[in-house]
């Protein structure tokens, strides 16, 4: 087993979903209990401990709420290219709208 003390949570949290690979997210306390526990971190108030990682997991923009409890990573999903209708280079003023007469 690796050790893990000298990797943030959200880091481990990365690593772990890049080696479940892209068709494989992870329902989050599934993955945050692993965190937990190759952290070595003791689960006194394992409620508190969730909440933690989930917010900072929640705060990354590295990872992707996929819907259903389960995360994986942005980068599985490239952003969806916006096409506009172009770019107006001056102002729009009352002489510019066209009547519908």
């Amino acid at each position: 087993m690796s050790n893990y003390d000298d990797i943030s949570e959200v880091d481990l949290a990365y690593q772990i979903l890049t080696d479940s690979g892209k068709d494989n997210s992870i329902y989050y306390k599934e993955l945050i209990l692993d965190i937990l526990k190759k952290k070595n971190k003791s689960t006194q108030n394992e409620a508190a401990a969730i909440s933690e990682v989930y917010t900072m997991i929640n705060m990354d923009s590295r990872f992707q709420h996929m819907g259903e409890g389960k995360w994986g990573l942005t980068e599985w999903n490239p952003p969806e290219i916006k096409r506009g209708r172009g770019i107006r280079t001056k102002p729009i003023s009352d002489a510019d709208e066209v009547s519908d007469q």
